[in-house]
């Protein structure tokens, strides 16, 4: 029996980080596209401070005019704060509302002028305002395998992280490698150790990677037990405090010619991915 894999597509990701407004219409056209594919989750937008993300300021607008009567993919919008997650959770066709919790307090400053401390607060607030409205919360666990400010990191952090958010009650936790720091051996302890320790935990892999070490760092998550794999089409977006310019998003067509050698189940439509290949092609080729 094949494994199913979850395989979330981060449009958003890939996006945000642009200067260049891209009109709503074209984000529309090629959401539409990506819709199509069968994707287990598309994280397509954020409800944040237009002065924090200009690229998203028009999410609102961008899923109201989404087709979503022909698709099987869920929808997923990133929020900072209680605001966002209450104006997310109004929207019947969102079912996942992203937060990023860094273990990093200097990342966490940075990314949602907070603290540690203060987010875990909001944490708390966001799982209430989505219990109520029957939404799920996919924390992501930003610097998860290390980051560039010298704050402190070891696995035993990440592990008492997960104990603590556990306890909360987070359901969903994807380790996130915001700038391309993690390596096969400690991919392979943290899934090997926390998948097992904590069943009720879907545990999600959110890597960036260089363009020659993606393969190495798809293997030891997957091999390790993970089976839901954050990507973007071409690898485009990634973190913008990467030093490196070459560390971006997972490739998504890296990840499908990993699971199609296994022999694993990824549920989606090649001609439809072939051509939302295409589209991000156009896409990202008129505005970057």
């Amino acid at each position: 029996m094949s494994k199913k894999i979850k395989i979330i597509e981060c449009p958003r990701d890939a996006m945000q980080g642009i200067k260049t407004f891209i009109p709503t219409d074209r984000k529309v056209s090629y959401l539409q596209a990506l819709l199509r594919v069968g994707f287990d989750t598309i994280d397509f937008g954020s409800f944040v401070s237009p002065k924090a993300i200009p690229q998203m300021q028009d999410t609102a607008r961008v899923l109201a005019q989404l087709d979503l009567s022909q698709t099987t993919s869920k929808l997923l919008a990133i929020i900072a704060n209680t605001q966002g997650a209450t104006l997310a959770s109004e929207n019947a066709a969102i079912q996942y509302l992203g937060f990023p919790f860094s273990i990093s307090e200097n990342f966490q400053m940075r990314n949602t002028h907070k603290t540690i401390a203060e987010s875990l607060i909001t944490l708390d607030e966001i799982l209430e305002i989505a219990d109520k409205k029957n939404k799920e919360v996919v924390t992501y666990l930003s610097m998860g395998f290390g980051n560039p400010y010298g704050d402190p990191w070891n696995v035993e952090i990440v592990g008492e992280w997960t104990e603590k958010l556990s306890n909360m009650g987070v359901k969903i936790l994807s380790l996130s490698d915001t700038v391309g720091t993690s390596t096969p051996e400690v991919i392979t302890y943290l899934f090997s150790n926390l998948i097992p320790k904590y069943p009720k935990i879907e545990f999600g892999a959110h890597l960036h990677t260089t363009p020659n070490s993606w393969f190495e760092k798809i293997d030891a998550a997957y091999k390790a037990g993970c089976t839901r794999f954050d990507g973007a089409i071409q690898g485009f977006g990634g973190c913008p405090m990467a030093t490196d310019k070459l560390t971006g998003n997972m490739p998504t067509e890296k990840l499908l010619s990993y699971f199609t050698a296994n022999k694993a189940q990824t549920d989606l439509n090649s001609l439809s991915f072939e051509s939302a290949y295409n589209e991000a092609s156009k896409l990202f080729g008129a505005f970057h």
